[in-house]
């Protein structure tokens, strides 16, 4: 159980650890102090009902389709492989930085529906809770919950340190060198979880 709990929190925080819109606006809210409590909860509320789609779907398929697990499991794995590829070579590029605008007010109706199409209809927040998070839980068989806790929580704490420490974050990651460190511990993370995927015995 505390494998699983491991690796769900490990991959979840790895993948939401990359640059992209919701992280910005989230640090956005946290630096200009605006609704961060509600705006954090609905993102980590929103990964976990993803992630719970992905471990509990894919169950289900893994039974009902033959081979589906170890498909899934190699497509899995190519996808991390890909991701810590793009990570380590954004590392190697250099020069990233994430400077948010500080005008983060508006009203909680607004910012909470701006949330929700940061996070909904980004297409790629489903190929990382659902299709890959779900392909990595198959590692773990009767511990899905524990694997959905350890990625839920993941996604939880990371959202609340990243909106109520958004004024201490801001003036390390203005640096390029804290990105490149950043993206080098993802791609490993990454890539050392696609190992186990490939290294797997398929199921008898």
């Amino acid at each position: 159980m505390s494998t699983a709990f491991s690796a769900g929190f490990a991959l979840s925080l790895s993948l939401i650890l990359a640059i992209g819109a919701q992280n910005a606006f989230v640090l956005r809210q946290g630096i200009a102090g605006a609704h961060v409590f509600a705006i954090c909860l609905l993102c980590g509320v929103s990964d976990a009902v993803l992630f719970g789609v992905g471990v509990a779907g894919f169950s289900a398929l893994a039974e009902a389709i033959p081979g589906f697990a170890d498909i899934v499991r190699w497509f899995g794995a190519a996808m991390l492989i890909l991701y810590g590829g793009l990570s380590l070579r954004a590392a190697l590029a250099g020069g990233g930085t994430l400077t948010p605008s500080a005008n983060g007010g508006g009203s909680l109706r607004r910012a909470l529906l701006t949330t929700l199409a940061l996070t909904w209809l980004n297409p790629h927040v489903y190929l990382d809770t659902v299709v890959l998070g779900g392909s990595v839980a198959t590692r773990f068989p009767g511990a899905g919950l524990a694997f959905w806790a350890g990625a839920s929580l993941a996604s939880f704490l990371f959202f609340f340190a990243l909106g109520y420490g958004a004024a201490l974050l801001r003036p390390v990651f203005a640096r390029p060198r804290a990105w490149q460190v950043l993206d080098l511990i993802i791609a490993g993370v990454m890539w050392t979880i696609a190992a186990g995927l490939i290294l797997m015995p398929s199921p008898a």
